[in-house]
């Protein structure tokens, strides 16, 4: 019998976990919980204080405590204080684009056998919610290229994920432009173990995403209408080289807990996108055709999307204005910058140029356009976007 292996000083943390233990500290978001449940989301600033119309307390009064400590404000109220979990940091940090949620994020992971090491190819980044998540599953050892097409929202993603990590993630290469174009050129043909698409048209880029992907290794697809779900899995069939695709949703519903009152909730998270998986076949083999009877109107002999349209308004994506964007990137950079200087070091980046670059621990890799207009944060803290456990509704 193999004895555990014990971790010695020797053994690096892996990133970010050192964020994660010990004493709250300055720079660091913290989620407070009052009385009746609902989450307030702070950035931690000495001198700083909370407010609220029943009152307020200082940050010092949390800075240096563990987690875990009850504060109470000067009306009385109470407040327990924890460091945000992933799942509750993506809902309440600052974003541009819409952000992949929890329940989805956790099977991307699962379904697409993301493992320690992998080599993974994400595109549609927004604001990084999904690439935090890709991140801790690859580890320090693994390797995840993300390709966003907007610099904006780049920007927005690369200081999101280090203010969660305290810093540049090593196995995290950020890359501006269009997959179809960046993936052939920055990645050796079958070098990639897995592919994540998080796009309007995923079916773009499957040549590409072929291309890249080693046999037997998976693409999965995230969409947020049925007609792109059809699309996608029927220009997969058609392309050839993956298996047969399987798709899926999943709804996600609490349930109130008080005494003998156990009951599901009046509300849940619903339906937010579809995910679809298929594997990639070994070059010059055919993939097996699925035996099954078709339905009369299953084929028309003509092209029944050529003149679909595929546009954000037309799948009803909720637009982002320009204002805020600027707002968002010039806001979370700042919390970024924070984060880097209350660990301290060097770090390296990956510039839009997709060259490494040095960066001290007040740099955040790339001249960020600080933007216009007000600051998002102020004294009461960011709200989050979610509330209390009784009842809620879901973040919207």
């Amino acid at each position: 019998m193999t004895a555990p292996r014990v971790p010695s000083d020797l053994t690096p943390e892996p990133t970010g976990a050192a964020r994660r233990r010990g004493p709250l500290r300055a720079g660091e978001r913290v989620q407070l919980t009052d009385p009746k449940g609902r989450l307030h989301t702070v950035e931690l600033t000495p001198g700083g204080e909370f407010h609220t119309h029943r009152g307020n307390f200082g940050h010092d009064d949390l800075i240096g405590q563990p987690e875990g400590t009850v504060v109470t404000n000067s009306g009385g109220v109470t407040y327990l204080a924890l460091r945000p979990l992933l799942s509750d940091y993506v809902l309440s940090m600052p974003r541009g684009a819409a952000v992949v949620y929890p329940k989805d994020a956790a099977q991307v992971v699962a379904m697409a056998d993301i493992y320690p090491g992998a080599r993974v190819v994400e595109a549609g980044v927004g604001s990084g919610a999904l690439s935090m998540s890709l991140l801790r599953a690859v580890g320090d050892s693994g390797y995840l290229h993300s390709v966003e097409l907007r610099p904006e929202f780049a920007d927005i993603a690369r200081a999101n994920v280090e203010t969660f990590f305290g810093g540049s993630h090593p196995a995290w290469r950020l890359s501006t432009g269009d997959l179809v174009d960046v993936l052939p050129v920055a990645e050796e043909p079958g070098s990639v173990d897995r592919v994540v698409l998080d796009m309007l048209a995923p079916w773009l880029c499957l040549p590409a995403a072929a291309g890249a992907l080693a046999p037997g290794g998976v693409l999965i697809a995230y969409v947020a209408t049925a007609t792109q779900l059809s699309r996608l899995a029927e220009d997969l069939r058609a392309d050839g080289r993956f298996t047969e695709p399987s798709a899926w949703e999943s709804m996600v519903r609490g349930w109130h807990l008080e005494g003998l009152a156990v009951r599901p909730q009046h509300r849940m998270v619903g339906h937010t996108g579809f995910l679809l998986t298929t594997r990639r076949m070994a070059d010059g083999v055919a993939a097996p055709q699925r035996r099954r009877r078709p339905a009369k109107a299953s084929s028309t002999g003509e092209d029944h999307w050529a003149e679909t349209d595929f546009s954000a308004d037309a799948v009803g994506e909720r637009p982002v204005s320009d204002k805020k964007v600027r707002r968002v990137r010039r806001d979370v950079t700042r919390s970024a910058e924070l984060a880097e200087h209350e660990l301290g070091g060097n770090n390296v980046t990956i510039s839009e140029d997709n060259s490494p670059k040095a960066t001290g621990a007040g740099d955040a890799g790339t001249d960020r356009d600080p933007g216009d207009g007000r600051n998002a944060r102020t004294q009461t803290g960011t709200p989050d976007l979610r509330v209390g456990q009784s009842d809620a509704a879901p973040p919207g």
